[in-house]
């Protein structure tokens, strides 16, 4: 037996990520992907939106077409050039269907098994939950790899998901001696904002599905509702620490402080070499201002994007076309590698 290593992906860097169209984006999806991927656009990036992610639950019919349009527009409002990202909807390009149906015969059941979103999502009652949420993660390999990404921006909560990507590229290339066909990706989840909690309890993730609107600030609140959430976000009575160990140990505050921190640009140690020994009386107006300045423009950008949902559609359509020159490619490979049958001479 050779001690050679097989070859690894040879191709070019690709960066790649998604937002399903499912309720409003707020401050924790700003700071943990929209403002990652502004920051990563000079790369061309992918970012689709994932309406097909979406309808694990669901979604009404109604609404969704006008979901996946203000996820674009949120994009476009956090600052993405679209000469530079292709921002496009996942149900466009007809490829991520049928990639993942082939990498359904490539993952395999106790992979999925081992998936802590799905029991979070399925709880107790798991038979009861659509098949697609059970392999949506096989989908999200699809999504990846079509493309041959090579780096995705991720929260912590979907890492378990690309190392399952990453699974099933190596056993693709393996099981069909095409060794360095597809990348294994790498994620993308350093940096500031990366978990953002909830306004209200500290130890939760923000989230568009809490019940209280006052546990996130929505991408869409105007300055007036941003700077009251803050002013009534839940805080202890202590002044803040001078030490990192110290506002660990406080949920609630390390949160606001950690917020502040990503919207400047600065380290939580910065914020409380300025803020040290002050109570939350003068951190929370400090807060506010720069919360107001970073967030309020955006909800402005997106409410005069979809005043004009045509233009919106002419660039997912133009952005669509763009993947699947990309995927279509890729896919047509792969149904050759597997064996599948074409015509004669294709």
């Amino acid at each position: 037996m050779s001690d050679t290593a097989p070859p690894v992906y040879a191709g070019p860097t690709r960066v790649l990520s998604g937002i399903q169209p499912s309720g409003e984006l707020h401050l924790g999806n700003y700071l943990g992907a929209l403002k990652k991927f502004v920051d990563l656009q000079d790369q061309r990036p992918f970012l689709f939106v994932a309406d097909q992610h979406a309808i694990t639950v669901w979604q009404d019919p109604q609404k969704l077409a006008s979901q996946t349009r203000e996820i674009a527009a949120a994009y476009m409002a956090a600052g993405l050039d679209t000469t530079k990202a292709t921002i496009f909807p996942q149900s466009a390009v007809r490829a991520h269907t049928e990639l993942a149906w082939i990498f359904n015969c490539v993952a395999r059941l106790g992979w999925l098994d081992r998936m802590t979103q799905f029991k979070e999502k399925s709880g107790k009652h798991k038979e009861r939950s659509s098949v697609g949420l059970y392999t949506y993660p096989v989908l999200q390999a699809a999504d990846i790899l079509l493309y041959k990404a090579t780096h995705v921006p991720v929260g912590e909560d979907q890492k378990q998901h690309l190392e399952l990507t990453r699974d099933v590229a190596a056993k693709f290339n393996h099981d069909f001696a095409v060794p360095g066909f597809f990348p294994l990706p790498d994620p993308l989840i350093e940096g500031p904002g990366a978990r953002v909690m909830s306004l209200r309890d500290g130890t939760s993730k923000m989230s568009k599905s809490d019940p209280s609107d006052y546990s996130r600030i929505n991408l869409t609140d105007d300055a007036d509702a941003i700077a009251q959430k803050i002013r009534k976000a839940k805080t202890d009575p202590e002044p803040l620490p001078d030490t990192l160990e110290a506002l660990k140990a406080r949920p609630e505050a390390d949160n606001l402080v950690g917020i502040y921190a990503a919207l400047t640009g600065e380290t939580k140690l910065d914020v409380l070499g300025r803020f040290a020994g002050q109570g939350f009386g003068a951190f929370k107006p400090a807060l506010v201002e720069v919360a107001v300045s970073a967030i309020a423009p955006i909800g402005e950008r997106m409410r005069c994007l979809l005043a004009d949902p045509a233009e919106i559609d002419r660039v997912l359509a133009a952005a669509a076309e763009t993947a699947s020159a990309v995927a279509e490619p890729t896919l047509d490979e792969v149904r050759r590698i597997v064996g599948f049958w074409s015509p004669r001479g294709r």
